[in-house]
């Protein structure tokens, strides 16, 4: 009886890439529900108390200096004299506006929006402890199991929030067997990092420049 047709492999292939949806969530454990870190924005909120300081501040001792009977201030004087004379629709005033308007709107993203998208929430298996990993420390964990697969000569690892992009330059090995084992390895890496919410991952994998000379 004669043996089966073996399906024969490029040779000469240059790359395989696929991508995956990510792996099954576990759940949150018994702890609860494991949402993003909250940035405490101390930077934005102790500039704008500094500006809303000296403003108030600065406004305050010229209604004082007015109400003991001496003069106000010029720049006082002069924003009155201004405002009196200016129309809506000169191009100073719509650009104030506008600038007004943009600062107000970063201010309200910044207020809504959890901040520290560098760090990922992990499963929370006890109610009082609740911990998170850093982005960059994640990609380095999912590189080093990258590269202990075999054929891979050099690899990169991006981590984002929802998605796992592990980029890998193989020097033997068919290309299509090196990506197989490296989605195998990386899953389980991914896994194994306990994070929240499992990203998805994906894999490119391809053959080193060849040399010129």
């Amino acid at each position: 009886m004669s043996e089966p047709v073996r399906p024969v492999l490029d040779l000469d292939q240059s790359a395989s890439a696929a991508a995956y949806e990510p792996p099954a969530a576990s759940g949150d454990g018994d702890g609860g529900k494991a949402g993003r870190f909250w940035s405490a924005r101390r930077v934005p909120a102790g500039l704008l108390a500094l500006v809303v300081l000296g403003g108030a501040g600065l406004l305050l001792y010229d209604i004082a200096a007015v109400r003991a009977d001496r003069p106000a201030m010029q720049w006082r004087k002069a924003l009155a004299s201004d405002l009196a004379t200016w129309q809506v629709d000169e191009l100073g005033v719509l650009g104030a506006a506008v600038a007004a308007m943009v600062v107000g709107v970063c201010l309200i993203v910044i207020a809504v929006t959890p901040g520290l998208r560098a760090l990922l929430p992990m499963r929370r298996d006890i109610a009082s402890v609740r911990a998170g990993l850093d982005r960059e420390a994640a990609a380095l964990v999912l590189r080093d199991r990258a590269m202990e697969v075999a054929g891979v000569q050099s690899a990169r690892v991006r981590m984002g929030r929802t998605k796992v992009s592990a980029r890998a330059l193989s020097h033997f090995r068919e290309l299509d067997d090196v990506r197989a084992d490296l989605d195998a390895a990386l899953g389980a890496g991914i896994k194994e990092l306990g994070l929240a919410r499992p990203p998805a991952l994906t894999v490119h994998v391809s053959r080193p420049p060849a040399k010129k000379g």
